[in-house]
Formats: C-alpha cells, sequence, structure tokens
C-alpha cells in the first residue's frame, strides 16, 4: 500500500492547481497526482486547436508544471475511495493511503437524452480529452458544412475557428441571443454583427429537434421545422459535473448535481475537498447555486482548497462565483463580471447603469487603436458595482478582470471615481478620459 500526504485526483486546471499549491504551502507533505490522461490539453485553448493551433500538440500542458512544483504523478483511474480507512483505489490494483484528498474530477459534455440523432457519425462533442479532439479535427477538417449547437463560449469560439479554415458554418442557438447568459442584449448583439461579418451563419431564438440522418449525419431539424444540411454537428451545449467517484463513496451531492462544498472547499468530510468543474458553486451576489464552469473559477477553487488543507483561514476563503468571462471575435474582445443588468433586475435588485464609449490608446490616432465600450451595473441604495461588461481591443481581458476584483471587493462607484491609474499612450485608455471611470460618472450622476 502506498502512503501519501496529500491525494490530487484529476489532472486539469484545478487538479494541477491545487496540487501545486498544496506543495507550495505545505512543503514537507509529499502531494501525489492521479489522472487518467497521459497528456491535458489546456482547456480555454479548446476551440483553437480548430484553426489558429492548428493541432493539439500546441494545446498541451506540461508535466514539468508538476515535477518542478515537486509534485509526483501518477497516470490511472481512481475507481474508488473508502472514507474511513482514507484509501483511494485505482483501476490497475494499487491502493493509497492518504491524509488530505482533493477531487478535481471535472465535467463531461452534456447531451439531451431526447435529443434523437446524437449518436449518428460525425455527431462530435468537445471534452477535455486529447484522443478524442484529435479524431474530431482530423474528420472536421475533411468536411464542408458544419453545424453548432449552442452559442456559449466554446461554440462562438470552435464556429470563428472554422469558418476561418473555410467551412461554411451556421451556429445554432436557442435564446435570443449569441452568448445570452454571459451578457446584456445590446452587447451580445454586437458580438453577432462581428461574428456574422466575419461570415458565420446565426440561427438565434432556434431550437434542435433532431439531429437527421441514417447511419452519418445529414443535418438537424430545428423546432420551426426548417431543416439545415450538414457534414458534421458539433454539440456544445453545457457540461455535466463528474460526480460518481464521489458519489460511490458516499459524499453529499447537491441537488443540481454537485459535490457540496463550503467556503474553504470542504466536503463534509474535513480530510477531504473538492474544486472545479465537479463542485460546488454559488454566485457571489445572488447566493444563489451556479452553474459556472470555467477554468478561471477552478483555479481560484484549487488555490483556496490547496491553502487550507492542514491550517483553516477565514481569510482564504471562495464566497461565491462572480463569473468573469471574456472572448474575442477576430481583433474585438468582450469581457463581463458578475451580474448582466437583466439578471440584476430579474433578482429584485434596484439598479443603475452606466455606459462610455472611448478609446484604448491616445491620442486615437495612434496605429491599433481599438474602441473600448464600458457598462456598469450598480445597486442603487449602496453604489456598490454588481456586475460590468467590457468591449474593445484584445486588452479587455485584464480590465474585465480588474472589473471582477472590484464585484469581489465590493467597491462602490465612488471607489472608482477616486481610484489612482497608471496610462500611458501605447498600453491604455487616456487619463482624461479612461472608460471605466468615465463609465463610473454616468452612473454617479444616475444616481
Amino acid at each position: 500500500m502506498k502512503r501519501i500526504d496529500v491525494l490530487v485526483i484529476g489532472g486539469s486546471a484545478a487538479g494541477i492547481v491545487a496540487a501545486i499549491t498544496a506543495k507550495s504551502n505545505y512543503p514537507k507533505k509529499n502531494v501525489l497526482l492521479i489522472r487518467k490522461e497521459k497528456q491535458v490539453l489546456v482547456p480555454c485553448g479548446i476551440p483553437y486547436i480548430f484553426g489558429s493551433l492548428n493541432g493539439v500538440e500546441k494545446n498541451l500542458i506540461p508535466d514539468a508544471v508538476l515535477s518542478k512544483a515537486g509534485v509526483d504523478l501518477i497516470v490511472g483511474e481512481a475507481v474508488e475511495i473508502n472514507q474511513g480507512e482514507k484509501t483511494c483505489l485505482i483501476q490497475d490494483g494499487t491502493t493509497i493511503r492518504f491524509e488530505k484528498l482533493v477531487l478535481a474530477t471535472g465535467s463531461t459534455p452534456s447531451v439531451p437524452k431526447w435529443l434523437k440523432g446524437a449518436g449518428l457519425d460525425n455527431v462530435f462533442m468537445i471534452p477535455k480529452d486529447k484522443e478524442y479532439i484529435s479524431e474530431v479535427l482530423n474528420k472536421v477538417m475533411g468536411l464542408k458544412k458544419i453545424i453548432t449547437v449552442g452559442a456559449g463560449f466554446i461554440g462562438v469560439e470552435i464556429s470563428d475557428e472554422l469558418n476561418k479554415q473555410g467551412k461554411d458554418v451556421t451556429l445554432v442557438e436557442i435564446l435570443p441571443n449569441i452568448l445570452g447568459l454571459a451578457f446584456d442584449k445590446e452587447v451580445a448583439a454586437m458580438a453577432e454583427v462581428l461574428l456574422q461579418e466575419r461570415g458565420v451563419h446565426l440561427k438565434t431564438s432556434s431550437g434542435v429537434k433532431e439531429i437527421t440522418g441514417k447511419d452519418k449525419v445529414s443535418g438537424i431539424l430545428l423546432d420551426n421545422s426548417e431543416t439545415i444540411e450538414a457534414d458534421a454537428v458539433i454539440l456544445a451545449m453545457g457540461y455535466t459535473p463528474n460526480i460518481i467517484l464521489a458519489e460511490k463513496s458516499g459524499l453529499n451531492i447537491t441537488g443540481k448535481g454537485f459535490i457540496a462544498v463550503d467556503e474553504y472547499m470542504r466536503t463534509e468530510n474535513p480530510d477531504i475537498f473538492a474544486v472545479g468543474d465537479c463542485a460546488e458553486k454559488r454566485d457571489f451576489i445572488t447566493r444563489k447555486h451556479s452553474g459556472i464552469m470555467l477554468a478561471s473559477t477552478a483555479c481560484a477553487e484549487a488555490r483556496v482548497a490547496g491553502m487550507n488543507l492542514y491550517k483553516l483561514s477565514t481569510l482564504k476563503t471562495l464566497s461565491g462565483t462572480i463569473a468573469i468571462f471574456s472572448t474575442a471575435i477576430g481583433d474585438t474582445g468582450f469581457g463581463a463580471a458578475g451580474l448582466t443588468e437583466e439578471v440584476a433586475k430579474k433578482e429584485g435588485f434596484d439598479v443603475v447603469t452606466g455606459s462610455f464609449e472611448g478609446v484604448d490608446r491616445h491620442p486615437g490616432t495612434l496605429p491599433e487603436t481599438h474602441k473600448q465600450l464600458i457598462k456598469l451595473i450598480v445597486a442603487r441604495e449602496s453604489g456598490v458595482v454588481l456586475g460590468g461588461e467590457v468591449v474593445g481591443g484584445l486588452s479587455v481581458g485584464e480590465l474585465t478582470n480588474l472589473i471582477g476584483i472590484i464585484i469581489q471587493n465590493r467597491m462602490s462607484v465612488t471607489s472608482i471615481l477616486t481610484a489612482q491609474i497608471g496610462t500611458h499612450p501605447l498600453l491604455t485608455a487616456p487619463p482624461t478620459a479612461y472608460p471605466l471611470i468615465k463609465a463610473a460618472e454616468v452612473v454617479a450622476r444616475n444616481l
């Protein structure tokens, strides 16, 4: 029997960060990570395998990140956890005894049971599986007409990448707008215009009734009886947490199908933690259960778990998921953090919004200057920022992160108005018209 201080099950972003953080905070403890995959994909880079990266080999996380940190690695599948004996059985028969366990078992692409034709040839999903994605890439590159079902971030990004490869791509979404869960309508509409200008066909407010074909896919049937021909269909309809191992061990599973955890990422067993897509999440603002699955969120959870394994700190907790998103269509970036205006109002918040459009360099005549739009969603009573949305150049990712920090620290509009910032002509918007501050000024006037 192998004895380990800290055992981490799962080798994607959450597992890697949990293991490295554990070793960093408790250097005298031995840390072992077990994963099923021989090689691990960069999760957020998967859509770009179909275009910009042109293959899986440029989208791999090297095992050196673990070995350099002093974390041991086993490639194998954990099949059973015994809470009482604090052991884990590996498929090859090896038993590992642990002091602390971190479950980072991730998620699997969702396919609705009612969707007829999902098992036909050339119907694909997007798991974090190198071999499967390689096979999908090889097949899709030889085909012409592609339909993507689901216009979340993965669906939009894959559609755009395949379009760049000269494919005839149609993106189907049941909601009125693409990226409709992350952005308010006016921002989502901007993304739609760009995507269509680049050549992707959009079918919004359209549900898929059936995937057609005998043995191989021939197209899809929409719920309005319209048919669209296709050589392949890519399903990007969300993900389901992998909780079977935890459930079999007797750990508590929430009604939403996640492993139940507290703000330290502990399960009801204080020696077992869960992080990433498999772990329960609550929205930072509404406190409701959240289905958000993001690598960035997973890594934050993993850092919290890794720090609290042997010694809890009330300062090192995860007090809810803020939901910080970003993507790019061409050279235009889109970002969002916190609640959209629509969601905030539905939840019952009395909100004030403010928007400002400026530029991301100064003067605006500099080469590669891009327009930059900021929208802030603010609670009327307190002036606290509940959400923000950004459209601009490729720098908007970091600006979106800044809005996330503002939300996490419950900063008010006044805090933004009195904030000290650094600017440079080639790097930022002008100090005289910094869009984030100008949007806060609009909100302050409305308040």
